[in-house]
């Protein structure tokens, strides 16, 4: 399993050195764009619409923007120094709570943490007291430039950290429209209401859920693939300054091969006019 991130979690004067790996994986088909006369994935290229050009990546900065149009310029020394900064810190569990009190609006992503070189007792540690307490323990750790507030708990014997949303991510609930007020219910209605979730009512067991679309999109590519229904995209075609400038020469040579024959053929000397003789009649 691909290792993303190396550290250390300490809470008190505990320090375990572990790694961090992801614990899910997205699923989803990502279908190209083609161009649809000749079968081409279609390209998008960075170009700055007040010079009317590509743009390179040496020529490209990152900016916050402020106000409209507006921005304050940041160099990757700068960005680089702040994240040095808080990554060179070790990822200190703040306070442990009730995984209970954290409503799962919160919950972003899941890492797997497995202990590094000499942390196998510190890591065992932490699982066996977090296990005993019924805990999760709450910490701050820098991951992809971002610092994240996140979750340490025990999942199958292994730790992992959920990454959750700081308060002021999750928008207000109150800004959500139509939402009704209390609403007066008929009793039997509720009743009927509750004795169907009752009979619906099981053990969660994740394997029972299955994504149909993605089973039955694969199913159609993997017939279409069968029946030979497929796409060839073309060779890409030499640059358009090339082309033409191709075309421009030989174009330029053809017309000088129609040329050679006249411009090499011996000029022939012009013979004078025969002047005719006016017959002069006599009487």
């Amino acid at each position: 399993m691909h290792t993303m991130w190396k550290g250390t979690i300490s809470f008190g004067l505990v320090n375990i050195p572990v790694k961090m790996h992801a614990a899910t994986e997205n699923k989803d088909i990502k279908l190209r764009q083609l161009h649809k006369e000749c079968q081409s994935p279609i390209e998008y290229e960075r170009k700055c619409p007040v010079c009317e050009r590509p743009v390179e990546n040496n020529e490209i900065v990152k900016a916050y923007e402020y106000a409209k149009n507006k921005f304050v310029v940041l160099d990757d020394e700068e960005l680089q120094a702040l994240r040095q900064e808080q990554g060179d810190k070790a990822v200190e569990i703040i306070d442990f709570v009730q995984l209970k009190e954290i409503d799962p609006i919160y919950y972003e992503k899941s890492y797997y943490l497995s202990p590094n070189e000499g942390g196998s007792k510190a890591y065992g540690l932490l699982r066996s007291a977090l296990l005993d307490t019924g805990k999760i323990g709450i910490a701050k750790m820098m991951i992809r430039s971002k610092e994240q507030l996140a979750v340490i708990r025990v999942y199958k014997n292994t730790l992992v950290v959920e990454t959750i949303h700081y308060p002021d991510e999750v928008r207000n609930v109150s800004d959500v429209p139509n939402v009704p007020k209390e609403i007066e219910m008929n009793k039997q209605e509720l009743d009927t209401a509750k004795m169907l979730i009752d009979q619906l009512t099981t053990e969660f067991n994740p394997e029972k859920y299955q994504d149909e679309y993605r089973r039955s999109l694969l199913h159609l590519i993997e017939q279409k693939k069968q029946q030979d229904q497929t796409a060839t995209a073309k060779d890409k075609p030499a640059t358009g300054v090339a082309t033409n400038l191709m075309d421009a020469l030989q174009a330029s040579l053809e017309r000088a091969k129609q040329d050679q024959p006249k411009a090499n053929q011996p000029q022939q000397l012009k013979q004078p006019k025969k002047v005719k003789k006016k017959k002069i009649e006599t009487s």
